[in-house]
């Protein structure tokens, strides 16, 4: 697929209309005590528009370095599904820090080889665009913002995630969370030579969730 060709564009511009009707919606449902219906629909929708692609993925375009559920939108999707089922801190945060800062970036940036009409293109957008929406209903929309200690598990998570993928690249000889090499044209090319673009990206992205956190909390504090 050729980014911000019109297979890019389209999905672009569902991503700009849906941030929209996410934060609106929020808003009308943050005064719900526990989980709408809404979000419990969200909830099973992502699953059912991921999986099924991916089982044909696994079955019938198997590829050792593309088709393992090992990216961290692979684990994004799985917290956004849990965090909307049921609104607690711990999968909330993980949706609201992996959605807004790294699933974003195959929003922006997306590294794939297939378009229309392949199974994997509709994989790929219903499972990015999910995300970073669901992300934006919780947080921007109803009111669920992370505390620090919800900051500090993301973080634990997402470095045993790092390290248990890095060593499995090592073994398999592959590039899942793109750990060993750049994928083409993403922002990581505004960072150094392997290994010192994986060290750069986890400082920035550690530093920018606790800079979301402290601006969260400040926001809701000002009362949203």
């Amino acid at each position: 697929m050729e980014q911000y060709g019109t297979t890019h564009l389209v999905p672009l511009a569902l991503f700009v209309g849906g941030l929209v009707l996410a934060v609106v919606l929020g808003r009308r449902h943050a005064a719900y005590d526990g989980p709408t219906a809404l979000s419990r629909t969200w909830a099973v929708l992502i699953p059912v528009a991921t999986v099924p692609f991916q089982v044909v993925d696994l079955m019938f375009n198997f590829e050792l370095g593309v088709t393992l559920p090992l990216h961290l939108c692979d684990l994004a999707w799985v917290a956004a599904t849990w965090a909307l089922w049921t609104h607690r801190p711990f999968p909330v945060a993980l949706t609201f820090f992996w959605g807004l800062t790294l699933t974003v970036q195959g929003v922006l940036t997306p590294s794939l080889n297939e378009d229309l009409p392949h199974p994997r293109y509709f994989a790929f957008w219903a499972l990015h665009l999910l995300i970073v929406l669901a992300a934006v209903y919780l947080v921007a929309g109803l009111r669920l913002v992370p505390r620090w200690r919800d900051y500090g598990a993301a973080v634990l998570t997402t470095l045993a995630w790092a390290a248990a993928t890095y060593a499995f690249n090592l073994v398999a000889d592959t590039n899942y969370g793109y750990l060993m090499r750049k994928p083409g044209r993403s922002i990581l090319d505004l960072l150094g030579p392997w290994p010192w673009y994986v060290v750069q990206e986890i400082a920035i992205v550690l530093a920018a969730w606790a800079l979301m956190t402290a601006a969260a909390q400040r926001w809701l504090r000002r009362g949203g």
